[in-house]
Formats: C-alpha cells, structure tokens, sequence
C-alpha cells in the first residue's frame, strides 16, 4: 500500500515523527495528501513544528509511597513560564504523576512509552498537548527510586517545582527525612557523601586548587608531590560545601546535616535532585522582546 520512501517524503513534508507518519499512511490508504491532513487535524504537524524551540522552563514532580517502597521524579518542560500556571499543562502533570507512580517503567524511554488511561501513551499526549497548548512540551527525564522497609523518603519541592528534591533516609521519620529534602533542594549538594562524589569531579577540583596554588609566588619552589599534597588537604572545604552530609543544616548552623540526622537515630542514604532546566541553553530574549516579537509575527 505504501513503501519506507513514502514515509521519509511524509516525514520530510511535515517534521512528524516516523510511526506517526506511518499511521498517517496507514488510515489514508497512502496518499500524501490526505495523510498530511491527517496529520494536521491529529495537530501533530503542528507540534513537529515546534520540535526545533527550546524549551527550558516548567516543573519538576515528586511522588512517593512509603508502604510501597517506591518513589518517581519527573520533569516535564515547556517554553514560557506563562505555560506552567496553564491547566491544561497542570492537568497534564497530575495525569503524569497519578499513571508513572503505580507503572511499570523505571527510565525516560520506559516512561515515554507507558500508556495512560485512554490508551495513548506518555508520548502521544505529549505531543497532543504540544498543539492544544501551542508551546513546545517535553518529557525530559524519569528516574524510579526505591527502598527498603526501614527506610523513609524524604520528598520536598521548592518554587512551586523550579526544584525537587527525594532523599532515602534510614531509621528516623518523615519529618526528619523532609528536612534532609529540603536542605537538598535549597542547597544543591552534588553527592550525599565524599565516597560518592565522582572521581573525575574531585581530580578536576583537585587541578583547579593545585593551579591556584601554582600562582602564589610563595609555593613556586615547591614540587609536584607537596603540591598534591596540599590540594587533598584544601579539598576539605569543597567536600564541606557540595556533600549533603558534611553541609551546615539550614534549620541550625550549629550542626551539620549528619549529626542532624544521626542526633536523630538516622542515616543519609541516597539523594536525588531536579532543577528545572538545569543544562539546557535557555533563550535569551526577555518578556518585552518576546512580545514584540509576537506582535511582529501577528503583522
């Protein structure tokens, strides 16, 4: 009825994914045509065209059971933060959370390909919502967190979503495990501890202290062992500042997030963070550019 070249014209005609244009082939006997407009009332045309925006506003989820010793974070972003107080947009991400809690899925890919109620997966509305909304929607990330019985998530948003947080702590209680959240979204810790803190990122802070010292005249005379010596010795405040535990405890200064927690019956397990947007090359126009370019654009 159709051939492979039929679908790569279609995809080249309209910027849609290849098994929607396949499916557009598919119900329209395979004719071009009708499978172009196929495509544009589905509003798939219309979110392909969008694929090529930046999108690096919108929100990060947590979500957990503690009985089911399982927990999800997400985050689904969008162009504008104009499109985050949507709700359309909201009523998405409520979808999201309610279906990835209780699915099958534990990465990006699976959670992608996991069909909601009505049938279509993570993916279709996705793309649903791209053309409904009018702005680029993506589905970014996905990790699955799990447990044990005697241990407690800790699950904390900040900024209404601009930053999740979901720490595992062992023994202790909600209230405690929260707090460890909170101080890992306001803090942006890179580890829990210096075991994992990753080799290349201390050897590169380690290079960076060493080439400090280097400018000091006062160190020229010194060889390359002391050298290294002295950077070990200096990585103490970098460890202090980037490892969750070793952080000063916002709630009291006093005291670090593992005497905290240990003061507490507890230990810090595992932590892990979202920041909206974070590595992604945002736009740089501001709200004025942007409106005027709208106004343009409607011209």
């Amino acid at each position: 009825m159709f051939s492979a070249r039929d679908v790569k014209e279609l995809r080249e005609k309209t910027g849609a994914g290849m098994m929607d244009c396949k499916k557009a082939l598919e119900a329209c006997e395979g004719n071009q045509d009708k499978a172009v407009d196929w495509l544009r009332e589905k509003g798939i045309v219309k979110a392909a065209k969008k694929e090529s925006r930046i999108a690096a506003e919108g929100i990060t989820v947590g979500a957990g059971d503690q009985d089911k010793n399982e927990a999800i974070i997400f985050e689904v972003n969008c162009e504008t933060d104009f499109v985050t107080k949507n709700e359309n947009f909201n009523a998405l991400v409520k979808e999201l959370r309610d279906t990835l809690m209780y699915a099958e899925c534990n990465n990006t890919q699976e959670a992608l390909e996991t069909k909601l109620k009505d049938g279509k997966t993570v993916q279709e509305r996705i793309v649903e919502e791209t053309a409904t909304i009018g702005e680029k929607i993506s589905f970014r990330r996905f990790q699955r967190i799990t447990k044990k019985d005697d241990e407690i998530f800790g699950i904390y948003s900040h900024m209404g979503g601009k930053i999740t947080a979901i720490v595992v702590v062992k023994g202790s209680d909600r209230d405690i495990a929260r707090d460890v959240a909170m101080q890992a979204a306001a803090m942006n810790p890179i580890a829990v501890n210096r075991d994992s803190v990753p080799e290349d990122v201390v050897e590169h802070e380690k290079e960076m202290i060493k080439a400090e010292m280097k400018n000091d005249p006062k160190n020229e005379k010194k060889p390359e062992d002391i050298l290294d010596k002295m950077a070990v010795g200096k990585l103490g405040k970098f460890f202090k500042e980037n490892c969750l535990v070793e952080q000063d405890f916002i709630k009291d200064s006093s005291m670090t997030v593992e005497q905290y927690v240990k003061d507490n019956g507890g230990e810090v397990l595992f932590m892990v963070r979202y920041a909206v947007g974070e590595g992604i090359e945002k736009r740089q126009e501001n709200f004025a550019e942007e409106v005027a370019a709208q106004m343009n654009a409607a011209n």
